[in-house]
């Protein structure tokens, strides 16, 4: 009977991580890049939304990370998604609600949880960016 209600706790508890690890999950866009040769002003990359997930991003707001930031340094981000949906080193995403740009500078498979693990996620750090303009003024979106 003690097995029986011990094993439920911990469904109860695996469920509940999963749905806050959901909860927090927002629409985004890996953002597809396109180098092209522009002429007299050389290469130009430009990018487009490309393939949909959903990942919860969340800023680092330790001490450390404030410290880098009033001396210049980008604002921080840890990035988490669903196991099987891989970032790489210098993925561009979009956040779809507010348009924010991240560029990814860690890999998933860094940090993705174990196989065995109930929560299954992986995530990267990466930091706030801008687009590159396009070489009249315009972002690259």
């Amino acid at each position: 009977m003690a097995e029986r209600f011990r094993n439920a706790a911990e469904r109860m508890e695996d469920d509940q991580s999963m749905s806050l690890v959901d909860e927090m999950m927002v629409p985004c866009h890996l953002m597809d890049k396109t180098t092209v040769n522009g002429g007299i002003l050389g290469r130009q990359d430009s990018y487009a939304p490309g393939a949909a997930f959903d990942a919860a991003i969340v800023k680092d707001n330790t001490l450390q990370a404030r410290i880098a930031e009033k001396q210049g340094v980008t604002e921080l981000y840890t990035i988490t998604t669903r196991k099987g949906f891989r970032l790489v080193f210098h993925d561009v995403i979009k956040r779809d609600s507010d348009g924010a740009i991240f560029r990814v500078t860690s890999n998933t498979k860094d940090s993705e949880a174990p196989e065995r693990s109930t929560i299954k996620t992986g995530s990267v750090s990466a930091e706030r960016w801008e687009l590159p303009n396009d070489g009249n003024g315009n972002s690259a979106q």
